[in-house]
Parts: C-alpha cells; sequence; structure tokens
C-alpha cells in the first residue's frame, strides 16, 4: 500500500526538481538557493530545514538523478530480457526501447546532471564527487554485464575490449545530449542509440 507524501516531502521535492531544472539550464554555479526559494515560494528558513547547503541539495539532486536513470535502464532492458532469451536479441531490445523513450521526449534530453558535475567540480565536496564516479561505475557495470553474457553467447567479428565497449553507452549518450543542445537538434540522442545498436548487432550477430 502506498503512502501518501507529506507536505514536507512534497515541499523537499519540488525543490529537487527546480534546482535541477536550473542547473541543467545554466550550471551549479548560476542557480543560487535564493532563486530557487523564490520559485519554491518559500522562505530561507524553510529551504534550510531540508538542505543544510548547496552542497547538500547538489547530492540529493544527484541521489534522485541517478535513482530515475537507474528505473529507465532497469525498466526497458527488464523488459527486453522478458521478450528474448538470447543476450544479444535482448539488448538490441533493449536499445530499442531506450532510443524510442528518449525520441519521446517533448523537447529533447533536458540534460545530464553528471556531466554538470563534473565540468565544476571544484564546487563540491567529496561526497559529491565520489557519488558521480560511483554513479558512472554502476552505470558502465549495469552494461557490462550485458556485453559479458552476449559475448560468452556470441564471439564478437573483431577483438574489442569489453570494458570500453560498456563505457561506449554513457560516451554516446553524454556526448549526443551535447550536440543535441548545440545544433538544436533533440533527434541526435535517439539516433546515437540507435547507432550504437547496429554497432553491437554487427559485432556479435552470427
Amino acid at each position: 500500500m502506498f503512502r501518501k507524501a507529506t507536505k514536507g516531502q512534497e515541499t523537499r521535492e519540488r525543490l529537487l526538481a527546480i534546482a535541477e531544472t536550473s542547473v541543467l539550464a545554466k550550471g551549479f554555479a548560476a542557480t543560487s538557493i535564493e532563486e530557487v526559494i523564490a520559485e519554491a515560494g518559500i522562505t530561507k528558513s524553510g529551504f534550510f530545514y531540508h538542505f543544510a547547503d548547496k552542497n547538500a541539495l547538489a547530492h540529493e539532486m544527484l541521489q534522485r538523478y541517478v535513482v530515475a536513470n537507474d528505473e529507465i535502464f532497469g525498466e526497458h532492458f527488464g523488459r527486453a530480457a522478458e521478450l528474448a532469451d538470447d543476450p544479444l536479441q535482448s539488448f538490441l531490445i533493449g536499445l530499442k526501447l531506450l532510443a524510442e523513450t528518449m525520441a519521446d521526449l517533448p523537447n529533447g534530453h533536458p540534460g545530464c546532471l553528471i556531466a554538470s558535475v563534473c565540468y565544476q567540480e571544484r564546487l563540491f565536496d567529496s561526497t559529491v564527487r565520489q557519488l558521480t564516479m560511483d554513479s558512472v561505475h554502476k552505470w558502465n557495470a549495469f552494461f557490462r554485464e550485458r556485453i559479458d553474457a552476449i559475448a560468452a553467447a556470441h564471439p564478437p567479428a573483431e577483438p574489442v575490449d569489453l570494458e570500453q565497449l560498456a563505457s561506449m553507452m554513457s560516451c554516446i549518450v553524454d556526448g549526443a545530449i551535447i550536440m543535441s543542445k548545440a545544433l538544436g537538434d533533440p533527434s541526435i540522442l535517439p539516433k546515437q542509440i540507435l547507432l550504437f545498436r547496429s554497432y553491437i548487432r554487427l559485432l556479435f550477430q552470427p
């Protein structure tokens, strides 16, 4: 049975959502506590009831972002595993589902909080920087597990570093988000995911 969120939880979530939108639009340095407070319609003491400082806000924003991404990956690749027993076919289906989700975003992908932290890492303490590193390692491990299963069932047509192949997904997604914003073309991200899908298929398909 689901519990209804309390007013305090709703306020905390609203602060995180407002801050995330601002950070993705203009970065952490240019996002002030004052503007977040003003948009949320609360007092400064109300803000500090939820977050000790801007670093604490950044840490919880990142945790929220990582959980959301984990859910997306888990949903799509979990569904793909239900649709196909073969690890290669399952992975190809998962990538297709992910590309379709990215294509359905009305204004394209809003941006990557992990990248935002990396660009301005001196603003944050070691806790935030470690969370950033851990999240990237986790996502790489998520894809490495699936690529290892593919390689065990279907030896690659060419020698390939499976660790780098797994991390290629994160590189493609973040690079495509930047390219989409630079060129004003939201279709770049789903197209790049589908191109990665084609590469995987050509590399491993018997």
